[in-house]
C-alpha cells in the first residue's frame, strides 16, 4: 500500500521515461479511447450526468463464438500517473515484446486510466469540490465495466496490478471470482487501511484541508502548503538508491528542490485529496476466501510503505486457496516500493506463475 499518496502525479513524470511518440507503431494494435457511463452513482449517493474512463489497448484480441474477448490482460495504474505507466520501457520492453511472458501476438492488454487521474474523470475537470467523493468500489465498478460491457471482454487470463492497482487486483479477484485465471499484485497488502499508512495518508488531507487557500475545495489558487512535505515524505523509493541519489546534504537538498519545484509546477489539491480518501473503503481480507483465481503477492524487502515485518500479508494469505506471496530481497536492481516499475526483477515469478494458470479459454 503506497503511502506516498500524497506524492503527485507530476512528481513521477519526472522519474519517468518520456515514452515514445511512436507507440502506435511500436506496439501492434495500440489504440486509445474513453469510455462512460451515464448517471453513474457513486457509493456516496452522489451522481454525474456522465463519468469518463480513458484507456489504452493493444496486442491481439481472441474471441469466442459469442463475439467476447476472452484472452485479455487487465493492468491496474498504480496511485500516480496513468495507464501508460506499464509502457515505461523498464516494464513494456520486458513484457510485451515478441517471445516475452505477455507477447501482444498472444494477448489483448488493457490498460484503464483509473478515475480521478490521467484523461478519466476528475475534480480538476471543473467540478472542484462538487465531485462525487468516490471510493475503491467506484473505481472497480467503473473500471469492470469498461472491461466487459465497453470491450466486451468475457474471460480475463490474467490480472496485474502495481500499488493501487495491486490492492483493486485483490476485490476484482473477490467481486468476479468466475472472470480471471489468475491475479498478481505488485507492492501491496490486502488488509485494512490502519496504523501508520493511515496516519500519513490522514495527516497530509488534513494539511490540505487546513491550508489558508483551501476554500472548503473550491479555490481560485491551488492550495500548496501540504507539497513542501510531500517532496520530503518519500517512503516509496529505496533508501538505498536516495543515498545514491543524493550522498551529501548538498545533493539532498538540490534532490528535494528539484521534487518541490515538479509538485509546484503540476498537480491540484481536489485530486490529490480524493486520491489519498478514496482508499477508506478499502478493507479486502475477510472476503479473501471467496476468490478463485491463483494469486500471488510480489513484495520487496525494503518496501518501506509495506513493512514485511508486521506479519500482515502472512496472516492474509492463510484466507487464499491458491495464493503465492513472494519478498524479493533488496538488490542493486530494486527500488523499494517502486520496484513494481522494473519488471526485470518480477519477470521470473510471472513466468513461473503462468505456468501454473489452467488451461487458456478457447
Amino acid at each position: 500500500m503506497s503511502i506516498r499518496a500524497s506524492i503527485l502525479t507530476a512528481l513521477l513524470a519526472v522519474a519517468s521515461p518520456a515514452l515514445a511518440e511512436d507507440t502506435a507503431a511500436r506496439w501492434p494494435g495500440y489504440q486509445e479511447g474513453d469510455y462512460t457511463v451515464a448517471n453513474y452513482k457513486y457509493a456516496s449517493g452522489e451522481t454525474l450526468p456522465e463519468t469518463k474512463l480513458h484507456y489504452r489497448v493493444m496486442g491481439t484480441p481472441k474471441r469466442n463464438a459469442a463475439g467476447q474477448i476472452v484472452n485479455a490482460v487487465l493492468l491496474l495504474q498504480g496511485n500516480t500517473g496513468t495507464g501508460a505507466n506499464w509502457l515505461r520501457p523498464s516494464i513494456a520492453d520486458e513484457l510485451f515484446k515478441a517471445g516475452q511472458p505477455l507477447d501482444l501476438a498472444k494477448y489483448f492488454i488493457v490498460m484503464p486510466d483509473a478515475l480521478g487521474r490521467g484523461g478519466s474523470s476528475k475534480p480538476s475537470d471543473g467540478l472542484k469540490a462538487g465531485f462525487p467523493h468516490y471510493r475503491y468500489r467506484d473505481m472497480v465498478d467503473l473500471a469492470h465495466r469498461l472491461v466487459t460491457d465497453g470491450l466486451k471482454v468475457g474471460h480475463i487470463r490474467l490480472v496485474i496490478g502495481s500499488s493501487l492497482g495491486c490492492m483493486q487486483q485483490f476485490l476484482w479477484a473477490e467481486w468476479y471470482p468466475d472472470l480471471m485465471d489468475g491475479t498478481i499484485g505488485l507492492s501491496c497488502q490486502p488488509v485494512e487501511i490502519s496504523g501508520r499508512n493511515y496516519m500519513l495518508r490522514h495527516g497530509t488531507a488534513e494539511a490540505i484541508r487546513h491550508d489558508p487557500a483551501w476554500n472548503g475545495g473550491n479555490y481560485d489558487k491551488n492550495p500548496t502548503g501540504y507539497k513542501y512535505t510531500s517532496a520530503g515524505q518519500d517512503l516509496t523509493e529505496s533508501p538505498a538508491r536516495i543515498q545514491e541519489e543524493a550522498p551529501t546534504m548538498a545533493a539532498a537538498k538540490a534532490l528535494y528542490d528539484k521534487r518541490l519545484a515538479a509538485l509546484m509546477k503540476n498537480g491540484d489539491a481536489n485530486n490529490t485529496l480524493y486520491e489519498i480518501e478514496s482508499i477508506y473503503d478499502y478493507s479486502p481480507e475477510p472476503d479473501l476466501p471467496k476468490i478463485k483465481a491463483r494469486v500471488m503477492l510480489i513484495n520487496n524487502a525494503e518496501d518501506v510503505a509495506n513493512p514485511p515485518t508486521l506479519g500482515t500479508v502472512e496472516r492474509a494469505f492463510g484466507k487464499i486457496a491458491h495464493g503465492t506471496y513472494i519478498l524479493t530481497p533488496y538488490s542493486k536492481d530494486t527500488h523499494g516500493h517502486f520496484t513494481h516499475y522494473y519488471a526485470a526483477t518480477w519477470k521470473p515469478y510471472l513466468v513461473k506463475f503462468m505456468a501454473t494458470l489452467p488451461p487458456a479459454s478457447r
